[in-house]
């Protein structure tokens, strides 16, 4: 084998994996902020080697003095309007001059305090694009949604603007409080729930039927801005609650979806195919609209459900997902889903795309949460920048590992592919400044004798993903040859 021939690790003998990979005549180097699943990964992956510098102490002092890693309570970005919400900055990271990193997987307090004023070299790579929380933070979400969908209407027409019905409807507080109560009052009786707009894991989240509960949201709407004695209040959305989602076994669920973004000018997007959904411990039911155990599937907020099994986990596989409802709805319904699924991926990062800083030394890997109701529709309730990381058990952890050495095999740092690649292991190719179209007979999504050979797209299918990396790694290294 020469010098320069880089092998798979899954390719590679348990002597080999140990032994010093090269990028040209040198490893990768990497940093990593992230005590969880990622630092396996990189830690795992041949031929990279971990480079703590100077800063490695600092760096973990900081840690230990924060949330647990992968826990998801990190503080805030600011909201684009200057208001903080929560956000204590960071003191600065000393950073060694050279740039001694290749690939940095930093926590997000760390992107805001050094990105503009750092210089990365022409192969860097670091996790994060500057203004990521345009998408991510419930408020801008949805006003940028909003923003695009009048713009659809405008140049395309009203019927264009109904791609866009898959968020629902959402004031901000405390500035369109008196909006939100004219809508509040022209449909009495519903159910509405407010979030935090920059938090996550269901903290601050609770749902009401009654205008006196929101009282407290009214303060501070006319607050002049010279007026810094009294206190803003923090910014919430409130939406009006799906108060008929699907149900399997009498409970409510969400389904957490992974989509990876390489680049935002031209837009070019990956889908995984592994995914799961998060089910809630109780049954569902609006009588109790109090009991977060009923409401909220987030993980951490179930598993401190008083009989939450940690061996069973309230996961299932969208896989698993998918075979239930073909097996229960038939493979045309079920495509129409995913369909839709797709729809609410491009259209939130097109919603984006012009405002967000595209630096080609950035990525970001997005959790989208997705709900189904009754009539198998699909709702956005919210995209994560920074989905956790941490397994809450064995098919969890395998999950989570194979999606991040999948996504560096996208990023592909080695240079062993040829950069047409359509699916890369668990990664398939949905959008490259436009919709990415299925190989014929290649990459088929089969459910009870049907298969989808249409969009890039296969969220749920089968995933064998060890046998594929092997096929494109030995078809790259003999087109190279060539």
């Amino acid at each position: 084998m020469s010098k320069n021939t880089r092998v798979p690790g899954y390719m590679q003998s348990k002597a080999a994996r140990n032994a010093r990979g090269i990028i040209g005549d040198r490893e990768i180097r990497f940093k990593c902020s992230l005590q969880n699943t990622i630092l396996d990964v990189l830690r795992g992956r041949p031929g990279w080697q971990e480079v703590p510098g100077p800063n490695f102490q600092q760096q973990n002092m900081q840690q230990n003095s924060r949330p647990a890693a992968g826990s998801q309570t990190s503080t805030q970005p600011p909201d684009g309007k200057g208001n903080k919400t929560g956000y204590q900055p960071v003191p600065p990271i000393q950073r060694n001059s050279d740039g001694d990193w290749d690939f940095y997987w930093c926590d997000r307090e760390w992107l805001h305090q050094n990105y503009d004023t750092m210089f990365l070299h022409e192969h860097q790579k670091i996790l994060h694009f500057r203004n990521h929380y345009e998408l991510t933070r419930k408020n801008l979400m949805v006003k940028n949604l909003k923003r695009l969908k009048k713009q659809t209407e405008r140049e395309q027409g009203k019927s264009e603007g109904l791609s866009f019905d898959f968020h629902p409807t959402t004031y901000e507080l405390p500035s369109e409080y008196h909006i939100f109560v004219e809508e509040f009052k022209r449909n009495p009786g519903i159910t509405w729930i407010m979030k935090p707009a920059a938090k996550s894991q269901g903290k601050g989240i609770f749902l009401f039927r009654r205008l006196k509960d929101i009282t407290d949201w009214k303060k501070g709407e006319y607050q002049p801005l010279t007026d810094t004695t009294r206190e803003v209040p923090e910014t919430y959305v409130v939406q009006r609650y799906i108060e008929n989602p699907y149900l399997i076994g009498g409970r409510k669920f969400d389904i957490r979806i992974y989509v990876l973004v390489v680049s935002y000018n031209p837009l070019k997007v990956w889908l995984y195919r592994d995914g799961f959904a998060r089910f809630s411990n109780t049954r569902f039911s609006l009588d109790s609209i109090e009991d977060a155990y009923v409401h909220l599937t987030n993980v951490s907020v179930q598993k401190n459900a008083p009989d939450y099994d940690p061996e069973k986990g309230c996961k299932w596989s969208t896989l698993r997902l998918r075979q239930y409802l073909s097996a229960k709805h038939g493979s045309e319904a079920v495509k129409k889903v995913f369909k839709g699924i797709d729809n609410i991926i491009t259209k939130g990062l097109q919603s984006v795309q012009k405002i967000i800083i595209n630096d080609k030394h950035c990525f970001e890997m997005y959790g989208y949460d997705i709900l189904l109701d009754d009539d198998l529709k699909p709702w956005l309730i919210e995209i994560n920048a920074s989905p956790s990381l941490t397994a809450s058990g064995k098919e969890d952890y395998e999950l989570k590992f194979g999606l991040l050495n999948d996504l560096l095999n996208v990023l592909d740092l080695e240079n062993r592919l040829t950069g047409k690649e359509k699916r890369i292991g668990g990664w398939d190719l949905l959008w490259d400044d436009g919709p990415v179209l299925a190989d014929d007979g290649n990459m088929e999504c089969t459910t009870n004798g049907t298969s989808v050979t249409t969009a890039n797209s296969f969220l749920g299918c089968h995933n064998d993903r060890k046998r594929q990396l092997r096929e494109i790694y030995t078809s790259a290294q003999a087109i190279k040859k060539t």
